[in-house]
């Protein structure tokens, strides 16, 4: 008795086949959750926060008090971006799609209104705003993007916002201090965390 031969399939139904496969793939990717936020570079731009936080505090014009805040955000930025790229590679993760996009314009909207509020805050000499302003924007910013992160990420935004608020509040000479807990204190003891629970 000979056996059967199955008959070829149709184009269309292996073009159906592998229409059905990519919708698989690109819902596994958008369910996931961005893991690449790297502790290690959350704790060094903490490092580099502390040290910000005694140089700030050591000037006497508001302009290079607020130099000073900025070229530590510009390098935390960097440090930041080259530890998401190196997590990113390691774990053979795409910075460009699914959560990773979606983490990334949570993230850049309040960052970029925190931006331009530290502009028209430094042209109308409302510098003493700036430390809240700052904490309080950047959780946010962690908060929304941490919604497609790990848990923890969320979490450590809530509490920047909280700090924010309190910046807010707080007399004026105590603008460094509570940077310094907050982009100091908070980002190396979260990013130790991170780094210690999630990989890197």
């Amino acid at each position: 008795m000979r056996p059967a031969v199955r008959p070829p399939e149709s184009p269309e139904l292996q073009a159906r086949a592998l229409e059905h496969l990519v919708y698989i793939r690109r819902t596994m990717e958008e369910a996931g959750s961005f893991t690449a936020v790297s502790g290690w570079a959350q704790v060094a731009i903490g490092a580099t926060a502390l040290l910000a936080a005694v140089l700030a505090h050591r000037q006497h014009t508001p302009s290079g008090w607020l130099a000073v805040w900025v070229v530590a955000a510009v390098v935390g930025a960097v440090i930041a971006a080259f530890g998401m790229i190196h997590k990113a590679r390691a774990a053979q993760a795409s910075l460009f799609a699914g959560p990773a996009r979606r983490f990334g314009m949570s993230f850049v909207l309040p960052m970029a209104a925190g931006g331009l509020l530290t502009f028209a805050f430094d042209r109308f000499g409302l510098h003493r705003l700036l430390p809240g302003t700052w904490l309080l924007l950047f959780g946010t910013a962690v908060a929304c993007g941490g919604a497609f992160s790990v848990r923890i990420v969320p979490v450590m935004g809530l509490c920047f916002m909280a700090l924010g608020g309190l910046a807010l509040f707080a007399a004026p000479g105590l603008g460094d201090a509570l940077l310094a807990i907050g982009f100091g204190g908070l980002l190396i003891g979260f990013g130790m965390t991170i780094a210690r629970r999630h990989g890197g």
